[in-house]
């Protein structure tokens, strides 16, 4: 039969299992809530975010990607990296109504796709036609 120490020893052994499975339900948890795709630490340019990561995933081409910016009017510059688009992204925060514009620099890999891209703030022009 199980002996008084042998008993205590199987509670202590299922509370640290318990405990562990806890522990480990928690960390996958967090872990997965924590996921995210932003590619700028700034609030304010969230919803540019959001928006150029639904229109434009990982893995889009460059023509694509071209065509997206000039078919709603943004201004791109071409830098000396043939892999890499640079435009100014220009939206109305409808929360706030005040302008958001972003500097985005996008970069392809060697079979033009696209592979990540960054968020910096960029300063507030007039649009020009």
């Amino acid at each position: 039969m199980f002996s008084p120490r042998m008993i205590s020893q199987l509670r202590k052994a299922a509370a640290q299992s318990l405990y562990l499975a806890a522990l480990l339900t928690f960390f996958s948890f967090s872990v997965a809530g924590c996921k995210t795709s932003a590619h700028s630490s700034d609030p304010q340019l969230r919803k540019i975010d959001e928006m150029l990561d639904t229109e434009l995933p990982k893995g889009t081409n460059m023509a694509r990607v071209t065509f997206f910016l000039s078919e709603r009017g943004y201004k791109t510059d071409n830098p000396a990296k043939s892999q890499t688009i640079v435009a100014v992204v220009r939206q109305i925060d409808t929360d706030t109504l005040r302008p958001q514009n972003a500097r985005v620099t996008f970069h392809f890999d060697a079979r033009d796709q696209l592979d990540s891209y960054e968020l910096v703030p960029a300063p507030d022009e007039p649009i020009h036609p």
